[in-house]
């Protein structure tokens, strides 16, 4: 299989067919190889047009969504990036690639060596690898201009919007009513307002759902 060519063809049909327009992004997916972050019995799907599970709990989103939700974000080369759950570290390579520097956050120390390994695997340096509860963020790395989530979510932590920059934005797949739309946040004069500009299928991040009322 042609990894380069399957790269190329990925952009052609899932990501500038979906009104993907920032070629810096654009030119990052083509170099960041995939491949390299799915299980070795999955490298077949890397390119597919699905999502692929890295790990329980973690996803490679599916180039599309991803793209699109990466599109939305604007990141700049002077950004600063917070990406939550990366898992194996697909999007903080594609990060990397975009911003001044990025911090990756996993949960626990098994996370963290998992998203090591395969960023070490992609040859993707400048991503500064921390662990601790993903809705906390990671403030004393804060504040960021760009916050990546990678994955679905029911409530959005006040935390996440309090570590925007002036001017930042968060970038989230949100689950409202059985409906998943990609959120993006923008931080004002101390306040955040959001808009949804558009559905995804993005796998759910586990941790993050409402609590049930009971209501008598």
């Amino acid at each position: 299989m042609d990894l380069e060519a399957a790269r190329i063809a990925m952009i052609d049909s899932q990501v500038r067919v979906n009104d993907v327009t920032d070629r810096r992004l654009i030119s990052a997916m083509i170099a960041v190889p995939r491949e390299v972050f799915v299980p070795a019995a999955k490298r077949a799907s890397a390119y597919a047009d699905i999502a692929v599970e890295t790990r329980p709990g973690r996803w490679m989103a599916a180039a599309r969504d991803f793209s699109k939700l990466l599109n939305i974000a604007a990141v700049r080369p002077e950004d600063r990036v917070l990406d939550i759950a990366p898992g194996t570290g697909y999007s903080s390579a594609v990060l990397a690639r975009l911003a001044a520097s990025v911090v990756a956050l996993e949960d626990d120390e098994a996370g963290a060596k998992q998203l090591r390994d395969g960023l070490d695997a992609a040859h993707a340096p400048g991503v500064e690898v921390v662990t601790g509860p993903l809705r906390v963020g990671f403030p004393s790395k804060g504040p960021f201009d760009v916050i990546i989530v990678n994955g679905a979510i029911e409530e959005v932590p006040a935390a996440w919007l309090a570590q925007l920059a002036e001017g930042g934005r968060l970038a989230v797949p949100v689950a409202e009513g059985g409906v998943r739309r990609a959120r993006i946040y923008t931080a004002s004069g101390g306040k955040t307002a959001w808009r949804t500009p558009f559905d995804t299928p993005f796998p759910a991040l586990p941790g993050f759902e409402k609590a049930v009322e009971f209501r008598l």
